[in-house]
């Protein structure tokens, strides 16, 4: 039985994706080590290292169903590590070939190479959330850069702004996880091939050509040494995933604010049941939402591990390389979940225009006051309008009447604005500033 949720055929539906978790399956790790084996041996049969039918068998060998999971759970156990016992089943399954097999190479070697391909598939699929959730938010951006919403700082009401400029800000972290997930691709994805201590003593002179061209059989880069210990690529992809983590956390705490009864602005996308109340027949919660927070406060979590286990000692690791298998997996999968809750929300949010713009009216014309300060200061110089307006204020709030109202009563005011005047002023929607600049030059970046 699965311990960790988001391993869980329950549970797992609202952690992490099948599609990640088949990534970094067990079964699959084991069958990626093969497949660096078979790599290795046709690499050294086109070079000359091994007989060439022997590596020919030893490509045919490397099937994960060619090996015991008895005898390799019973050998990592003995052992303390996987390959002895993945090398001594690809050995028996090659026959007089699997002597063969493994030429040169060191347990990490295999694994650290196994580890970069799932990561390198991994990156793929986190690579196409973060796509489509930009495409997405651009797209919001587009459709509602004209409809006003309060904007809110320390949870108040600001200044007007536009659901449109709020998803292109969202939107915006996205470019720069994609631009950093580029070059990070530069450095993670390397080849892992320095034998026992990294001077591939095993293979006299031929040690760096033989890693170059396994390197380009499997489609990697090639390191300049060896990186046994070296394990900031590593790090820096899971720290990558806590950014991206910490983006979809923003979003989704938004979500859930928008979403609040009072506010109601925002929603999920609506499907029958979803976010139900086992007792309130009337709840629809920000369920998704919620697991985005969740997954991405793990996975952020995740992060001062993976880079602690920088501290390697000497050539080889007593502990901290180990540390790795715990958090690598489990980031990957438990961010890919919350890219797919991000993206559905994304895609099919419902926004409530209406009930914006009713919230904008909840101060009666306060939250422009600082537009009614900046019209008015031409005409009697700021610091003097900048009084009229918050005595207006005063009087609108202790009234209990429109900021509108308040200002036509002070002769100061209307001596100079008439009532158009003063309604053009306290229109929420005449004072956005540079909103559509901002979102065009978002949509720009997408684009590019």
């Amino acid at each position: 039985m699965p311990v960790n949720p988001a391993d869980s055929p329950i549970l797992g539906t609202l952690y992490g994706s099948d599609a990640m978790r088949a990534v970094f399956d067990e079964t699959a790790y084991f069958q990626r080590m093969l497949d660096v084996e078979a790599a290795l041996a046709r690499v050294q049969g086109r070079m000359g290292i091994i007989p060439p039918e022997a590596a020919e068998t030893i490509i045919a060998a490397a099937k994960i169903e060619n090996l015991s999971i008895d005898d390799l759970a019973a050998s990592a156990r003995n052992v303390g590590y996987p390959v002895v016992g993945l090398v001594s089943g690809l050995s028996k399954a090659a026959g007089e070939a699997g002597g063969w097999t493994h030429w040169g190479a060191t347990t990490q070697d295999i694994m650290d190479t196994a580890t970069v391909l799932q990561v390198r598939t991994g990156l793929d699929l986190i690579e196409t959330e973060l796509r489509a959730i930009l495409t997405a938010l651009v797209g919001q951006a587009n459709t509602h850069r004209n409809t006003v919403m309060a904007g809110r700082t320390h949870l108040q009401q600001a200044l007007p702004v536009t659901f449109g400029l709020k998803c292109a800000i969202w939107a915006m972290p996205f470019l720069s996880h994609l631009d950093r997930l580029k070059q990070l691709r530069a450095r993670v994805q390397m080849v892992e091939f320095a034998g026992a201590a990294g001077t591939l003593a095993s293979l006299g002179d031929q040690g760096i050509a033989i890693m170059e061209a396994l390197a380009t059989e499997l489609g990697l880069g090639a390191p300049l040494a060896p990186w046994h210990v070296c394990r900031d690529a590593l790090a820096e992809a899971v720290s990558l995933l806590g950014l991206i983590s910490g983006t979809l956390a923003k979003i989704a705490t938004d979500i859930i604010l928008l979403a609040q009864t009072e506010v109601g602005e925002v929603a999920e996308p609506y499907v029958a049941g979803r976010g139900a109340s086992s007792t309130m027949p009337q709840k629809r919660n920000p369920i998704a939402s919620e697991y985005i927070l969740a997954a991405c406060r793990m996975v952020q979590g995740l992060v001062p591990v993976m880079q602690g286990a920088m501290a390697q000692d000497h050539e080889r690791a007593t502990g901290p390389w180990q540390a790795e298998a715990l958090v690598l997996p489990q980031a990957f999968v438990l961010t890919h979940g919350a890219l797919l809750h991000t993206k559905a929300i994304a895609e099919g949010m419902v926004v409530d225009a209406g009930r914006m713009r009713a919230n904008l009216n909840i101060t009666q014309g306060l939250i422009v006051s600082e537009a009614v300060m900046m019209g008015l200061a031409p005409v009697m110089g700021r610091g003097e309008a900048h009084h009229v307006v918050k005595h207006a204020c005063d009087a609108a709030l202790t009234q209990k009447i429109s900021l509108a109202d308040a200002l036509e009563r002070d002769p100061a005011v209307s001596s100079r604005l008439d009532r158009a005047a003063i309604e053009k002023l306290i229109d929420p929607a005449n004072y956005l500033g540079s909103t559509q600049g901002f979102i065009d030059r978002v949509i720009a970046g997408a684009s590019r």
